[in-house]
């Protein structure tokens, strides 16, 4: 009698637990494989034993692969992600079109408030937010001290590209695996187009001029794509077409590069003991500027929004507001130290004068986002809004393809000419068919 009882009980906690199982709800999370996403992953079994109620499923993508699967899901409304990783970029253009949740009735302790202005302006359409930032960035200037030392080199604040292109060619010794400078080479619209787009905007060269034309076959564009190509030839490393985010902040990590321009997010982890051989020797400065210091360093965050073709919405909005609050910042400063927080969305993070003391890089992030206008980015007036990409539908598309010609000419595979000028066809046909003339 005492086994069939036990039998029962065990069949009855058995049952009990499968239904428990099969009543949490899943949420899928469409992330980058950028290092704050991957430390959001590893943290994340901290908000799944707080709600048992909530299963998280990781789906983790170098950058092109993830904006290709975000978009064809987004478009064809297919559901397969329950929350997205986004930026200023697609947040106010899907907004509009309704295909993002809106990040409304937050918590009170959330503090919407303490987040920039130009971060929630940037994930908004209409004065509606749609996505919550993760972390935001603009571009800056790293640089080894102890070479420029060595050297006798002094880095500006503000450097222009010239005296970078000197800098580079002084401190290039790849007989010793130490290269001048290392730069986005890898094709894509948010890859080596942020970069080129950010250089070409102080070298006064806009996409599209007021009459929405492109401008590729202007002296300006002509002027920074050479200079670009080859100042990344000459003093880069080997196979720098290659190389995006990632790669180039291994490459600094490792010692080999004296300079990289990229954004002001990989500040701590040049500056992290655990990963950088360098981190004691690390400058900054501000991204570079030549005839003009407007658009000289954009604008972005990575952020967490929840399409409306989720069927989990409710929990997820759970996860996104986690993942992006206060309380996620401090759970990273105890397991990971102050300086690794989630940069550049928060007044308050930067009003911590523990984070400051411990953040060598926080205060040239903070006077970078400050400088960064996307309502007026270019030299000559431009109809878009934007530094790094015109915030119009067409743009991705358009910007990568010529990420790709501007990557063949790093290569060798087409001259600069041949790319400017497919890039010039291009773009003249995109914005014919889109009807903007």
């Amino acid at each position: 009698m005492k086994v069939k009882l036990i039998h029962t009980l065990m069949a009855s906690t058995l049952a009990f637990s499968s239904l428990a199982t099969s009543a949490a709800t899943t949420v899928t999370i469409g992330t980058v494989n950028n290092g704050d996403m991957i430390r959001m992953q590893e943290l994340s079994d901290k908000f799944e034993k707080e709600n048992p109620d909530i299963k998280l499923e990781w789906v983790v993508l170098e950058e092109n692969v993830l904006r290709q699967r975000l978009t064809t899901d987004i478009a064809t409304k297919g559901g397969q992600l329950d929350v997205m990783t986004i930026g200023m970029y697609e947040a106010p253009i899907w907004g509009e079109r309704g295909w993002l949740s809106v990040m409304d009735n937050l918590p009170a302790d959330y503090d919407v408030n303490d987040i920039f202005p130009s971060v929630r302006n940037g994930l908004s359409a209409n004065g509606t937010l749609f996505a919550l930032p993760f972390y935001s960035e603009s571009s800056m200037t790293y640089y080894r001290k102890d070479l420029f030392s060595d050297a006798g080199l002094s880095m500006p604040e503000r450097p222009t590209w010239n005296q970078i292109r000197d800098f580079a060619k002084a401190l290039h010794k790849p007989e010793q695996d130490q290269f001048g400078i290392c730069l986005h080479g890898k094709a894509g619209w948010g890859e080596n187009m942020a970069l080129v787009t950010t250089m070409a905007n102080t070298f006064g060269a806009r996409w599209f001029n007021e009459s929405w034309h492109p401008e590729f076959n202007g002296s300006e564009w002509h002027e920074t794509v050479s200079f670009y190509v080859e100042l990344v030839s000459k003093y880069g490393p080997p196979g720098a077409s290659s190389n995006g985010f990632n790669e180039n902040l291994a490459l600094f990590n490792s010692g080999k590069c004296a300079m990289w321009m990229d954004a002001t997010v990989a500040g701590s982890f040049v500056t992290d003991t655990s990963q950088s051989k360098v981190a004691d020797k690390v400058g900054f400065a501000l991204f570079p500027k030549q005839v003009t210091d407007k658009g000289a360093g954009w604008l972005w965050s990575w952020a967490l929004a929840i399409p409306v073709s989720s069927d989990a919405k409710d929990a997820a909005k759970k996860f996104v507001t986690w993942a992006t609050s206060k309380e996620y910042s401090k759970i990273v400063a105890q397991e990971h130290g102050i300086a690794n927080v989630p940069p550049g969305s928060r007044a308050s993070t930067y009003e911590n004068q523990d984070y400051m003391k411990a953040a060598p890089f926080a205060a040239k992030t903070l006077q970078s986002m400050d400088n960064a206008d996307p309502q007026n980015s270019t030299l000559k007036p431009s109809p878009y809004v934007g530094v790094q990409f015109a915030a119009i539908p067409e743009f991705q598309s358009i910007a990568t393809q010529v990420g790709k010609f501007v990557a063949g000419a790093l290569a060798g595979k087409m001259s600069v000419d041949q790319a400017l000028k497919n890039s010039q066809s291009v773009t003249e046909r995109e914005m014919k068919r889109a009807r903007y003339y």
